[in-house]
């Protein structure tokens, strides 16, 4: 029995309420937000991500537990169909469980943290995720899916030394194989990356691009230029994002530098259009988690212009998530302090500039 059919053997009250809607119609890019649900088992959630399914389905996922760090943090997912105006409900389709003491005596839990869905041309929808004590100390791990999330295969552990994607999505590169954007945090915040022929079984990696010192940089997400060639780019602690660039299929890459963005310490996301525009989604910040913005980049994906603020109130909105789906439009989640999982769908023909 999968991990999901063993969770849902038990159907709270909360469950049977379904998912949050979503409100239609808003304006200039939004075609739709709203949140992917209003109440859960529990009281905090971070690191969401999102993917979609073969047959239109919109899977997310995220931590969620007492708080960060928390040995009850588990991962959960919730789906909405083509068509549905809310999503599922919740479901934890993962823990930190490593033995339980025989009989009937202790649980040795560490807590879950950064999912990352991907969804293969052929293949089933992957979700990577890391267990462990800390960002320091933790571990990769893999469960996928056959039906777009509904049901999990059991957890594996990923080899020594590999983490995968550390928060942000792979790429698959021509030939099929995936690049992850990878980093650590053991000594000084390194980032590098790993690929993966075979939809994660073997695993290649590269060394850090970056000392972790004169910049101290974690979680890129990867972009795909016309030539080819291949721009990461993400979050640093010298309060501006990093970027290098790899022209030989992500191998090697380019002195890691500071761009001219600001960033408060907080996880980005980007993406490249069907259309060869890259889009990011940040923190426009160099202190506190909001305003959370959208910039578009027409061809480099090193020159941005803003063309929408997601959220600008006091708080937290963070880490953000984004895909295009087949349709063409475009789909972010975010964390909404600390609560709830935000989703916003985009118009990908009303990115303009803002005045």
């Amino acid at each position: 029995m999968s991990i999901a059919a063993r969770v849902l053997t038990v159907v709270p009250l909360w469950i049977l309420l379904g998912g949050a809607s979503l409100a239609i119609g808003a304006e200039g890019p939004v075609l739709a937000e709203g949140f992917i649900y209003e109440e859960a088992p529990f009281p905090q959630c971070h690191a969401s991500t999102i993917a979609e399914a073969p047959d239109g389905t919109l899977v997310a996922s995220w931590f969620g537990g007492t708080r960060e760090k928390h040995p009850d943090v588990g991962i959960w997912v919730a789906r909405k169909a083509p068509g549905a105006s809310s999503w599922s409900a919740p479901v934890e389709v993962a823990n930190g469980i490593q033995y339980t003491t025989l009989p009937g005596g202790e649980v040795v839990r560490h807590p879950c943290w950064n999912p990352v869905l991907f969804q293969p041309e052929d293949g089933p929808l992957l979700l990577f995720y890391k267990v462990g004590p800390s960002p320091s100390t933790w571990w990769g791990m893999l469960t996928t899916s056959p039906d777009g999330g509904l049901s999990w295969s059991p957890p594996r552990r990923l080899p020594e030394g590999i983490l995968g994607p550390i928060k942000n999505k792979p790429i698959p590169l021509p030939d099929g194989t995936l690049l992850c954007p990878t980093s650590t945090e053991d000594d000084g915040w390194r980032v590098h990356f790993e690929t993966t022929p075979d939809l994660g079984l073997t695993w290649s990696r590269t060394g850090p691009i970056n000392d972790g010192k004169s910049i101290g940089a974690i979680q890129g997400s990867i972009l795909t230029r016309a030539d080819g060639s291949l721009v990461a780019l993400g979050r640093s602690r010298q309060a501006r994002l990093w970027q290098a660039v790899s022209t030989d299929g992500g191998a090697s890459w380019s002195e890691m530098t500071l761009t001219a963005l600001p960033n408060p310490n907080s996880g980005t996301d980007a993406v490249t259009l069907a259309d060869g525009r890259h889009l990011l989604v940040y923190n426009a910040t160099e202190r506190g988690r909001s305003p959370l913005n959208v910039a578009i980049s027409a061809d480099d994906g090193q020159t941005w212009t803003m063309i929408h603020t997601l959220e600008s109130e006091p708080g937290e909105y963070s880490y953000p998530a984004v895909i295009q789906a087949e349709d063409g439009t475009i789909h972010i989640t975010y964390t909404w302090n600390r609560t709830r999982i935000k989703h916003v769908e985009l118009d990908p023909n009303s990115l303009e500039p803002t005045s």
